[in-house]
């Protein structure tokens, strides 16, 4: 669930006012990871570091950095997220990722975006050869073939569950 800044303001100046995390968390319904988050925030960035930030990207560098301070150094996951501005489930996903592929998979895009659809049609500057205008003329074909098929097997199954009820068929 997403929080307002003034509801993170709120609560954390509770937190510096000397009320308990646990009771606060049950009392606003967040969990007091959150609300210890939001206080480390506030003590680092001040009143600014309880906006929503962007999704900003790391380099494969500076995510590499990140793992091997978690790995090596031995550093909290609390702490390298603060430092870094980054999530401690987006950290523990590139651990989990070093750990089963290397460092090496820090570098690789994440896979997300568009694909490239089999029936789309190609996007080529250049004029098409014949060979493949026939090619594309197939594929459509298939396509509209198995779409003709598809209606004529709906149709039968309409028909014949009409005439398991005793009606008759329809003319549309």
């Amino acid at each position: 669930m997403r929080h307002s800044f003034e509801e993170k303001l709120n609560i954390v100046s509770k937190v510096k006012s000397g009320h308990p995390i646990g009771f606060l968390g049950r009392t606003f319904g967040i969990c007091p990871k959150d609300i210890r988050m939001w206080v480390r925030r506030y003590d680092k960035y001040g009143e600014s570091g309880l906006y929503r930030k962007k999704n900003a990207s790391l380099s494969g560098v500076e995510k590499e950095q990140t793992v091997r301070e978690y790995l090596e150094k031995g550093l909290s996951l609390a702490s390298i997220s603060n430092s870094y501005d980054i999530s401690v489930d987006t950290l523990k996903s590139w651990i989990k990722k070093v750990r089963s592929q290397g460092y090496s998979a820090l570098y690789e895009p994440d896979g997300r975006g568009r694909t490239k659809d089999s029936m789309a049609r190609p996007k080529k500057k250049t004029a098409l050869t014949e060979l493949e205008k026939l090619q594309v003329e197939n594929l459509r074909l298939r396509a509209e073939n198995a779409l003709l098929k598809k209606v004529k097997a709906l149709v039968e199954e309409e028909e014949a569950r009409a005439r398991l009820n005793g009606q008759k068929p329809s003319t549309n």
